[in-house]
């Protein structure tokens, strides 16, 4: 008999709630809802627009109601590190921040008057980014964390829209630098130093834990009485790998899309001197796995090129882009993604210009050499982390999964397998929410395991496979690459 769950996958650009039917061995997504969403600009800060968000998921369970099937579960995920404070009498507090705000420095420096570097990686395993968590909490005004009650971070908070229950799940608990995952607890030493109540932090639980039903008033007003919601993985990122299409133990996965997470799944965390070097993460995944990651700038280069032209009057759909790149000249200019300018929003054709004129190179000029030269850097930039990867845990990767949307840009898939000179394979696209599904149907017991979860993805899509081109080209522009990493002061490592 088939089993219906629905996924509501809030993403930097657009969420959805998707509708996953498990008939058996094979899995299929629909689309039901599709919104948009994006930060909300107020007095030059960087906000999210929490009410009109919970309107749309609102909207999306009526939409699923009027199907008039019986749906098993219901569960949420989001990108990391923002969250929502709430009151005394349980309400959201505004502003909810978005992690791109420039508040972030401010919070930065003082964190740092506070407790050293080493001792934060030492506690958490995750890499430095001025837009984690423990960085916002210190931004904030001293009088609003003394008003709030309680935090939950975004995907969790959603839950909690749906059916009253506070907890935040532990794949997203681990991307706020403020989780030990040796102890599995949040860290009372980092809490400590930086004078923030552990009291404020609701309740960690795993990855599949079934919270409760939908509201009584949420469920008179969408029909969907007695809707179970779980916390699936809230975190993107981990519901992706959770459905990552891969066999035994020599694979690495790359999910793709505004950001390009790089890693691999691991028994335990790898919090050493060369990863926190390195800037590596050690964040959880279902089953108390580690994800042993990069964070790592991605199609976010391109998706903020292709606002700044549009608001010249110059409007390029992705597809449109991609094959004006693919025509450009190949490595006529290259950069460094983890240069921190490329972070902020506004002006990303400018800033890309500017690197290329401080490394001394000539800066693109048409959007299609734009295109490509943030394509190539990123494909030169996964070979640098699977390199640092690779020495980490001291085994060769041999395949490399492409997930999310940025797996339908056949051009960077092919760069990057071209970069590595391993076979890529991409696929598929919705790896996210069918994550968030599938740890649903485990939660549920229609399920048995991870592994059963993905041998049920590898029934259902079709993946694409890019072998690895043009060895002596590449392994050229890596030469190229390398003294830019330099010039930021990354730590390249020889392959």
């Amino acid at each position: 008999m088939a089993t219906r769950y629905l996924a509501c996958d809030l993403g930097a650009e657009s969420g959805r709630l998707m509708l996953a039917t498990l008939d058996g061995e094979r899995i299929l997504l629909e689309e039901l809802h599709r919104f948009p969403n994006g930060p909300v600009k107020r007095n030059g800060a960087l906000h999210w627009n929490l009410e009109a968000l919970f309107a749309e998921v609102r909207a999306g369970l009526q939409t699923a109601a009027a199907r008039g099937l019986p749906i098993q579960s219901f569960s949420t995920d989001s990108w990391g590190v923002d969250y929502v404070l709430y009151d005394a009498e349980g309400r959201p507090m505004q502003p909810v921040w978005h992690y791109r705000d420039a508040r972030t420095a401010r919070g930065v420096e003082r964190v740092r008057a506070c407790v050293d570097w080493p001792t934060i990686y030492e506690e958490t395993g995750i890499q430095f980014m001025a837009l984690n968590t423990i960085y916002q909490l210190a931004a904030e005004p001293p009088e609003r964390l003394a008003q709030a009650r309680q935090l939950l971070l975004i995907g969790d908070a959603f839950n909690h829209f749906c059916c009253g229950v506070a907890r935040n799940e532990v794949s997203l608990a681990s991307t706020t630098q403020l989780y030990n995952p040796r102890n599995k607890t949040w860290s009372k030493k980092l809490l400590d130093a930086l004078g923030l109540r552990e009291e404020l932090f609701a309740p960690i639980v795993p990855s599949g834990t079934r919270l409760g039903v939908l509201r009584d008033a949420l469920a008179r007003e969408t029909g969907l009485a007695g809707l179970e919601v779980i916390a699936s993985c809230s975190h993107d990122t981990a519901a992706a790998v959770a459905a990552v299409p891969a066999r035994g133990g020599d694979w690495a996965y790359l999910s793709s899309g505004t950001w390009s997470l790089m890693g691999v799944e691991w028994p335990h965390p790898v919090i050493t001197t060369a990863g926190r070097d390195a800037n590596f993460t050690n964040e959880i995944g279902y089953g108390n796995s580690v994800r042993l990651l990069k964070n790592i700038v991605g199609l976010w280069l391109v998706q903020e090129c292709r606002r700044e032209w549009a608001q010249q009057g110059r409007e390029y759909d992705y597809a449109t882009l991609t094959d004006l790149a693919a025509e450009a000249r190949p490595f006529a200019a290259l950069i460094n993604p983890g240069d921190a300018r490329f972070v902020s929003p506004d002006d990303m054709p400018g800033r890309i210009a500017a690197f290329c004129r401080e490394t001394g190179q000539k800066p693109p000029e048409t959007p299609g050499a734009f295109v490509r030269c943030a394509l190539e850097s990123l494909a030169l930039f996964y070979r640098v982390t699977l390199c640092q990867l690779e020495a980490l845990i001291g085994r060769k990767v041999q395949t490399l999964h492409i997930v999310g949307g940025g797996s339908r840009n056949r051009l960077l898939n092919q760069f990057t397998a071209n970069a590595l000179q391993i076979p890529v394979l991409a696929g598929p696209a919705e790896c996210t929410a069918l994550g968030n599904a599938l740890v649903q149907a485990i939660a549920q017991g229609h399920l048995p395991s991870l592994a059963a979860a993905r041998d049920v993805v590898r029934g259902s899509f079709e993946l694409e496979t890019f072998e690895p081109r043009d060895r002596a080209i590449w392994e050229e522009a890596v030469a190229r690459f390398e003294p830019l990493l330099r010039h930021t002061g990354s730590r390249p490592v020889a392959c």
